[in-house]
């Protein structure tokens, strides 16, 4: 099996707290406890900016997250009320937009954009964290996937919001560099722990 390249473009240490805006951003990680501590600054930063946040999660990541977010002193309860907080199921969010293995570009759009349209309240800007592709990547689609991160380029660049998505490691099994780097190409910045 092919490493990791540490060549790989667009590497950067990131400060969670001041994240652009059509901010693209990709993490390949390699556990699940890397993995939640740089979602949980993501979502801290967006948070304490009073962004909105948006995350498109599995449960277990969800589950992760928040017990994280609580043990901070954040209440997620009165974020969701006023749609600061929107968390919702990967698995179930795909199947919303998926049309026989393929992204619908217009579903996706609508949905996402209702999703942004909450979030946003009271002008709010907005980060969201998907992990759709994610799904749709261990499942071995890997053209469906480059075309929803293109989907969510698109979105990201014309609403300016911050993208993150995150993909494990253990997941790129063959021609790792190549899938690896086709994966870092479709986003701004690749995060590094």
């Amino acid at each position: 099996m092919n490493t990791l390249n540490n060549s790989l473009p667009h590497r950067t240490e990131i400060f969670w707290g001041e994240i652009a805006p059509c901010e693209h951003l990709v993490q390949l990680y390699g556990n699940d406890e890397d993995f939640l501590a740089s979602l949980t600054e993501f979502v801290c930063g967006g948070l304490e900016a009073g962004e909105g946040l948006i995350l498109i999660a599995t449960p277990a990541h969800l589950q992760g997250l928040e017990a994280k977010l609580r043990a901070r002193g954040f209440n997620l309860n009165a974020a969701r009320e006023r749609d600061q907080y929107i968390s919702l199921d990967a698995k179930a969010t795909l199947s919303k937009f998926m049309v026989h293995g393929w992204p619908e570009a217009t579903l996706f759009q609508e949905l996402i954009l209702e999703l942004l349209s909450r979030a946003r309240g009271n002008g709010r800007r907005v980060r969201a964290f998907g992990e759709m592709v994610a799904l749709l990547w261990a499942e071995g689609h890997s053209q469906a996937t480059l075309e929803l991160e293109r989907l969510w380029e698109v979105l990201c660049q014309t609403e300016a919001f911050s993208l993150f998505c995150a993909y494990p490691r253990s997941e790129f099994t063959q021609d790792v560099n190549e899938s690896i780097q086709e994966i870092c190409d479709a986003h701004s910045q690749v995060v590094e722990l």
